[in-house]
């Protein structure tokens, strides 16, 4: 196995792999009224401020939103599993999988606090590169 074989690439440009620390999600705060988005940009989608955008790194912990419980997907992809919105402590609101639990409602709780894990997301690219990802799981 080649050394580029063995790296490590995030699944989205918002994971951040800091090369001494562990993975975070990173967001863009306004500097006019200080709402957080997920994702790079320029413009302040709330009050259109623009190029007033700062990167921040964003806190580990959140509150569920919303979910769905997936009973069909591509093949593959192992059913049921638990499809969640976040809203991140602090600002912000991402989609992502929530693991550690039962697919079932009434082990669900709408509110429910949350941490953002990093792992590898199962996957490799044609050059054999693990790509790491992040999931919610109820807070310990």
């Amino acid at each position: 196995m080649s050394e580029a074989a063995s790296e490590l690439r995030p699944v989205t440009d918002y994971v951040k792999l800091p090369a001494n620390g562990e993975p975070y999600l990173e967001g863009h705060k306004c500097g006019n009224c200080g709402t957080v988005f997920i994702g790079a940009r320029h413009v302040c989608s709330k009050c259109f401020a623009r190029d007033k955008m700062e990167a921040v790194k964003l806190p580990n912990k959140g509150k569920l939103y919303s979910y769905t419980i997936v009973y069909r997907s591509f093949p593959g992809v192992e059913v049921p599993f638990v499809s969640a919105v976040v809203d991140i402590e602090g600002g912000g609101t991402v989609k992502g999988n929530l693991i550690n639990i039962e697919p079932d409602p009434d082990k669900i709780k709408m509110g429910m606090d949350v941490d953002v894990v990093f792992k590898d997301a199962g996957r490799t690219d044609k050059q054999g590169n693990h790509y790491i990802s992040y999931f919610f799981q109820p807070a310990a």
